[in-house]
């Protein structure tokens, strides 16, 4: 059975999902957290961006 990297489970089946440029293999759970937890990171880099009036790209 495979296990996943973030939380050491074993599992039925892994999800890969990019993390900072990196692919992971996760666990369903785990890859929905780090999907959230990406895109609340953006969202907020997003709004501080607008407030300092950023135009331009990364």
């Amino acid at each position: 059975m495979p296990v996943c990297k973030a939380c050491g489970n074993e599992v039925d089946a892994l999800v890969t999902v990019r993390v900072a440029g990196k692919a992971k293999k996760l666990c369903e759970d785990c890859a929905d957290r780090v999907r959230e937890e990406g895109e609340v990171a953006e969202q907020s880099e997003a709004v501080v961006q607008q407030m300092m009036g950023f135009k331009g790209r990364r």
